[in-house]
């Protein structure tokens, strides 16, 4: 038993399990056109990783066996995944909705003009990564220039709809630069409404707050920065039971390029499989065994259920 489980069952008096599956969370690949320091997958555009037709055909027909109310798409950058477009058109077609994870600069590849309008074709609900307001700190976590990019996207964004139009959300992305925990998100958000709007007229719909993980690129950075020990402490530091009943691992399973299931994206990036019994391949999914699993933990949970805890939807509480 790891400390996130001890830390579980002196809150709640019992292990963590699922509360059922409401998401479908997708990782269609690892190739990415940035190679961003604190990605936990490690995405790069040198990875090869990529989900064929065929596992998202089974994923297609895992949604429509449970109540599913929402497939997240991510990556990578999931726009360069071959099948990409053909699955969203699926989905759709399910009356499912869509929500892609963007990370706003593949938009301005040449292959991808028309991904704009063909987001506002199927309602997709967009979540953008822009890890802070301000150029200098975007471009030391994701590269020189992204900064400048990103804001064209989103300006091209904006021109289609979205984050103007309220069926058409743009949610942004913050997650900190360096070892310490998010900010409040709706104080925060309103920073980056103001900011945004006055130096370069961009809307959006909402700010999405995360904690960086403990994990992937990050938690190398920490160890060369010999700050790891020191993060650790500060997240189990900071641990919420309040948090316990909204972690997303308790109400989505996670599929990955192969169609391996997972309890969230982290642990897909750890390579922890969803256990105790439950079928870990996406061909063998079971609506009743996936929905009452235990979850899987690590000490890199503590992540989730800090301050006001995180989540690939923002803060819990």
């Amino acid at each position: 038993m790891n400390d996130f489980d001890r830390r579980i069952r002196e809150a709640k008096g019992g292990d963590l399990e699922s509360a059922g599956i409401t998401t479908i969370q997708v990782n269609v690949g690892l190739k990415c056109n940035q190679q961003c320091g604190h990605c936990h997958v490690a995405a790069s555009p040198k990875r090869k990783e990529s989900m064929s037709w065929d596992t998202m055909k089974l994923i297609i027909g895992a949604a429509e066996k449970i109540d599913c109310r929402l497939v997240d798409i991510t990556g990578g950058a999931p726009e360069l995944n071959p099948h990409f477009r053909r699955f969203v058109e699926a989905v759709d077609r399910l009356q499912i909705p869509v929500m892609v994870r963007t990370n706003l600069t593949v938009l301005l590849a040449p292959e991808m003009e028309t991904m704009p309008q063909f987001y506002r074709n199927h309602n997709v609900q967009l979540v953008a990564s822009l890890p802070c307001y301000l150029e200098e700190n975007v471009d030391r976590q994701r590269g020189s220039g992204v900064y400048r990019k990103s804001i064209e996207a989103i300006r091209l964004l904006n021109a289609n709809g979205y984050g103007r139009d309220e069926n058409l959300r743009l949610s942004l992305v913050y997650n900190p630069v360096g070892p310490h925990l998010p900010p409040n998100q709706t104080t925060l958000e309103a920073d980056y409404r103001r900011e945004l709007k006055n130096r370069f007229d961009i809307d959006f719909t909402n700010l999405i707050t995360i904690t960086n993980m403990p994990i992937g690129r990050y938690i190398g950075d920490l160890r060369k920065q010999n700050k790891l020990d020191d993060y650790m402490q500060l997240l189990k530091n900071a641990f919420n039971p309040a948090t316990i009943d909204g972690l997303m691992c308790r109400h989505q399973i996670n599929v990955d390029w192969a169609g391996n299931i997972y309890d969230c994206d982290f642990n897909l990036a750890l390579n922890m499989c969803v256990d105790h019994g439950a079928p870990t391949h996406i061909r063998d999914f079971d609506p009743r065994a996936h929905a009452n699993r235990r979850i899987v933990t690590g000490n890199h949970c503590f992540g989730c259920t800090a301050g006001c805890g995180s989540s690939c939807g923002g803060a819990l509480v």
